[in-house]
């Protein structure tokens, strides 16, 4: 085993030598696969089971085992390794509680495969990017999923909206790996291709961090006025039919905005002009895209029931004077349910239950990991997202806030459902093991790079 520091490389954007056509064609194209990533779908011609995501990884294999050649050794990142550590551990106490419980339900103690997959799918994902491009960064890889959380925006009014385009896409695609198609319909919800009720709402969640990140970063730079325009009108839009199709969102948006307010400077520092612009720009979409909401509010009965269920408490706090939504009343009176005080064993090392709702009876996070693997499997997936905040705050420096917000919602999202942001972490670690990639364009070298690597030869 060796030690070494990799050194700065320079990559140059491939983009500017193609033409607009090319560019266009490639950027579409780059688009599927990171949304076929992002939020992974089935065919319905195809064996259960077999998701995009899955796809991706075997994709990743041969091309993790090429660049491993290419380099002469296995070079794994320090922090990444001890990331796999948590992931064994976790999984071996999943595998505890099955083997006391003699349970069949391998949910999380399976956590390894689900881990695997996703690194081996991202890994697939940011070598195609990064050759496509000539770099891979962070204001570039969120540009590519704040383009496919619009897009599958667009998509899921077109579904719900153009009879034609919802029986496409439910004969075609399957969206198994989020919820089955039957049940969206019948509780008329909004779908995408992949992107449906809570796992959506998570990833819109991570997305509008994203997006305020590159927000606050232009604050400090003469950055051209329409990209404030165009950011921010994503924001809105995602912030808003995000919401249509999961209120998790909301939790999103509210992270997102604090974050800006935090790292907002305009009331601390003199005014200027690109100052002024940029406030005037935020303020002006705003308003437009309010106008259009409460035009369409007034006019489309459809779009008035989406807009009440997707900011339902608002609405009962305007109209009731109380703010409050049917699920989260749901949640605060029979959601929150323990192990009884005397259920040691699996306060300790849970019940090897997760797949079979009905036995527990809870979507509460917190509950349900209890309920699973214990408090051992909690505190240690807890401190796995811990540590992988502050693994990835070190490799991709300069987004410190962005990876503290990242963490709460994590831990907030867990307050209403069991879900796992390890897909965006899995991203974060592919990017720093690239050769060339960059981590804020302004501030950092294009193709600098941090932190050790283990590499064996």
């Amino acid at each position: 085993m060796e030690l070494s520091i990799s050194k700065s490389r320079i990559g140059v954007d491939k983009f500017s030598q193609k033409s607009t056509l090319s560019r266009a064609f490639s950027i579409t194209m780059l688009g599927v696969l990171v949304s076929a990533y992002f939020f992974p779908f089935e065919f319905t011609f195809l064996p259960e089971g077999l998701n995009t995501k899955v796809f991706l990884a075997a994709l990743g294999i041969p091309m993790f085992g090429y660049y491993c050649l290419k380099q002469r050794a296995i070079k794994v990142n320090s922090y990444f390794l001890a990331a796999i550590i948590i992931a064994v551990l976790f999984s071996l106490i999943g595998y505890v509680s099955v083997e006391i419980n003699n349970s069949q339900d391998l949910s999380y103690a399976n956590y390894v495969i689900s881990f695997s997959t996703w690194v081996l799918a991202g890994f697939a994902l940011c070598i195609i990017l990064e050759y496509v491009h000539g770099y891979l960064n962070f204001e570039l890889l969120f540009n590519y999923l704040i383009a496919v959380c619009v897009a599958q925006c667009i998509l899921a009014l077109l579904i719900d909206y153009n009879p034609a385009v919802k029986n496409w896409v439910d004969a075609y695609i399957s969206q198994a790996p989020v919820a089955k198609t039957e049940f969206l319909n019948k509780v008329n919800r909004l779908y995408g291709i992949g992107a449906a009720v809570d796992v959506a709402g998570t990833r819109f969640s991570i997305v509008l961090l994203g997006l305020a990140a590159i927000l606050n970063s232009f604050k400090n730079s003469n950055n051209k006025m329409q990209n404030v325009a165009m950011y921010w009108f994503a924001f809105m839009f995602i912030a808003v039919v995000g919401n249509m199709i999961s209120r998790t969102t909301l939790v999103g948006v509210l992270l997102a905005l604090t974050y800006l307010g935090l790292t907002s400077n305009f009331l601390r520092e003199n005014l200027t002009t690109f100052k002024l612009k940029y406030l005037l720009i935020i303020v002006g979409v705003s308003c437009i895209l309010v106008m259009i909401a409460m035009f369409l509010y007034q006019t489309n009965g459809e779009v008035r029931d989406q807009l009440r269920f997707a900011f339902e408490g608002f609405f009962n706090w305007i109209e009731k004077g109380k703010w409050y939504t049917s699920s989260t009343d749901r949640l605060n009176s029979v959601m929150w349910i323990w192990p009884e005080s005397n259920d040691l064993k699996t306060w300790l090392i849970g019940k090897a239950t997760f797949d079979n709702w009905h036995a527990v009876g809870t979507d509460i996070g917190y509950c349900r990991f209890v309920f699973y693997n214990g408090l051992l499997g909690l505190i240690t997936f807890s401190l796995f997202f811990v540590f992988n905040a502050w693994a990835c705050n070190k490799l991709i420096p300069g987004y410190t806030l962005f990876f503290v917000f990242l963490l709460a919602l994590s831990f907030i999202i867990w307050l209403k459902v069991a879900t796992d942001l390890f897909i965006i972490y899995a991203l974060f670690y592919n990017l720093a093991l690239l050769p060339r990639h960059s981590y804020k364009l302004g501030q950092y070298k294009l193709g600098q790079n941090t932190g050790g690597e283990i590499g064996a030869t």
